[in-house]
Parts: structure tokens; C-alpha cells; sequence
């Protein structure tokens, strides 16, 4: 087994703050988004919640790719709960139930330390299986809020992307200054200390794929957008040699014009992959919806797609495969 997909779940306070993320019809569904997102991988549809992970507007969840990535390429996935409101009923392995909070108000993350360490377990026992790569995605409502703070207090001047096709920036800056002036810092300040940047701004995704990259010394591709930036950064600043990181995306992320992705990529020295995905000669308005800025990344749906690809699979065919998916979905919908 050369490669092993890890779906890491998170969930942070930042998320139910109203209009700063979409994943998720509602702030308060944004809670469940993690979990129905990992039992969607492995059943026709969530478990916990009998709807799919959708936008406002409707428009579905990138878990819709990596599903699509895995039936073709038939990767292993092992789910990992970093730190959700409630578990998956899916198998996974328990990191810490400690959700991020609200970093308006104090520390996000005074667990951290657990988190890395546990994950960093986890990540041993891995090296000793023969794996020569972790494919890590995530799913994390509101974590391109935590990790553009994170950013910003390392000392990046970085925009991350959004769920949205209408990205929050004007929202999360206010937000992220708001959580700046509380402990009376400016960008940068600590970029000798990347440890208190995530205990105060990050998110329990965050620490577990900090433990995880620490403990596991193989490669290791870091499947999404703009936050996976944030990670890379972090490993960065604790002395990683990012040689053999790379951070896996989608052309949405890349094209972005309101986000800063290759830009921050080139400042932190990480190298980075772009899945060519195109949805637009799908029948579906909500598969459509992608190549008009909606979604864009998600459940490591850039990387699942690399390992697609490595597998002998075009992104045209892993497109098809997301359409025949989603016609499964209308088709149960309709039922």
C-alpha cells in the first residue's frame, strides 16, 4: 500500500458566526458538516443527518470528488475525529473532542498540546505500516477564518479562499482583528512562536495534522486549499522541512482572485498540485455551480483526486464519476 487517504475532522466556534462560512445550510448545521461529510464517503448518504452537507444555496459538498476518486481509484480512507461536536458513525480513530472556540473571546485551542501528541502517535503507527504517503483532507466549517489568522499573526499577507462564491474577507478580517486587539498583537508578531499562534487563532483540524506531519516521517500530501496553506506554515515555523510536503488543491482554489493561494504557497516554500476538475458540461445546475465559484475545495478533494490521476484516472473521468454520483443523489432525492 503505497498510499493512505486520511480524512480529518474538525469543528471550530468561528463557524457559526453568521455569513462566514457556507458549509453548511445553516451556521448551526455547520456543526454536523464534518460528520455527514466522513459517512457520505462510505454510505449513499450521511447517517447522522438525513441530508447531504449542501450550501445555502444547495450546492453539494466536495465530498461528492473524493467519493468519486475513491470508487474509481479504490484507495484506503481512515477517517480521524480531531475535534467534533459529535462522532461519525463511521470506523475512525478518536483524536480529542475538543471543538476550536471562538477566538473573539479567548484561547482557541487550549488543548492543543494533547491533540499534537495523540496525533503524533497516530502518525508513528502509521510509519510503521508500508505506507510511503499520507493523503490528508479535512472538514472543517470555518477553518479558512482560523487559518487566515493563523497566517497573519506568522506573518503572511494572506487572503484565504471561502465556500462562497462571494468570499467573506471584509467579515473575516473583522473578525480576525477583532481576536488580534483582544491579546493587543499585529500581523507577524508571532512568527517565532507558531505554537501560541495555533493555541489562540487555530482549530483542532489544525493540531492533528501537525501531530500527524510530526510523527509520520514519509511524504505527505496535504489535500486542500488555502487552510492546508496555514498547516505548511506552521510546519515551517517549528523547523519542518517542507521537502516533502506538498500541498494538493483544485483549479477553483488556484483561480480564486479573491484569495492569495499561489502567492502564500511561493512565501511559505511549498510546492503544490491543482486538480483540473471542470463541471461545466454537467446537467447539473449544483455541479455547475462549481466553475461559478461555489465550493471549491473540501474533504481533500484536490488530493483524492491526485491519487485518482496516479492511478491511471484522468480529472475528465473523475468528473463523469462525480456526475453519475450526483444523479444518484437526485435520484434518492426524488424517491
Amino acid at each position: 500500500m503505497e498510499s493512505l487517504f486520511l480524512l480529518v475532522l474538525g469543528n471550530t466556534e468561528i463557524s457559526t458566526v453568521p455569513g462566514i462560512s457556507v458549509a453548511g445550510a445553516t451556521p448551526e448545521l455547520t456543526k454536523l458538516t464534518p460528520i455527514a461529510d466522513a459517512e457520505y464517503l462510505f454510505h449513499e448518504k450521511p447517517l447522522t443527518v438525513d441530508v447531504i452537507p449542501v450550501t445555502p444555496e444547495g450546492y453539494p459538498t466536495p465530498a461528492i470528488i473524493t467519493k468519486a476518486a475513491r470508487e474509481l481509484a479504490g484507495f484506503p480512507i481512515l477517517v480521524v475525529r480531531g475535534g467534533t461536536y459529535l462522532a461519525p458513525l463511521v470506523p475512525h480513530v478518536h483524536v480529542s473532542n475538543a471543538v476550536g472556540r471562538d477566538f473573539r473571546r479567548g484561547p482557541a485551542l487550549p488543548e492543543f498540546g494533547d491533540i499534537i501528541k495523540r496525533a503524533k502517535l497516530l502518525g508513528e503507527e502509521l510509519g510503521r505500516l508500508p505506507v510511503k504517503e499520507l493523503v490528508i483532507g479535512e472538514s472543517t466549517p470555518g477553518g479558512t477564518t482560523t487559518a487566515q489568522a493563523v497566517l497573519w499573526a506568522l506573518g503572511y499577507e494572506a487572503r484565504t479562499s471561502s465556500a462562497s462564491s462571494e468570499n467573506p474577507q471584509a467579515l473575516k478580517e473583522r473578525v480576525i482583528t477583532e481576536a488580534f486587539n483582544r491579546l493587543g498583537i499585529a500581523k507577524g508578531d508571532l512568527k517565532d512562536n507558531p505554537l501560541e499562534a495555533l493555541r489562540q487563532f487555530g482549530d483542532p483540524m489544525m493540531a492533528t495534522l501537525i501531530g500527524l506531519s510530526l510523527g509520520f516521517r514519509g511524504s505527505v500530501v496535504l489535500a486542500g486549499g488555502t487552510q492546508m496553506l496555514a498547516v505548511s506554515a506552521l510546519l515551517k515555523a517549528l523547523g519542518e522541512d517542507l521537502g516533502r510536503f506538498m500541498v494538493a488543491t483544485t483549479k477553483w482554489v488556484v483561480n480564486d482572485p479573491s484569495a492569495t493561494f499561489l502567492e502564500t504557497a511561493k512565501g511559505i516554500g511549498v510546492i503544490t498540485y491543482s486538480a483540473d476538475l471542470d463541471f461545466s458540461g454537467s446537467e447539473f445546475p449544483g455541479l455547475r455551480a462549481y466553475e461559478e465559484g461555489y465550493v471549491k475545495e473540501g474533504v481533500g478533494a484536490g488530493g483524492a483526486t491526485w491519487l485518482a490521476v496516479k492511478a491511471g484516472y484522468s480529472p475528465e473521468e473523475v468528473s463523469r464519476k462525480v456526475d453519475e454520483l450526483y444523479e444518484r443523489l437526485m435520484e434518492m432525492k426524488g424517491a
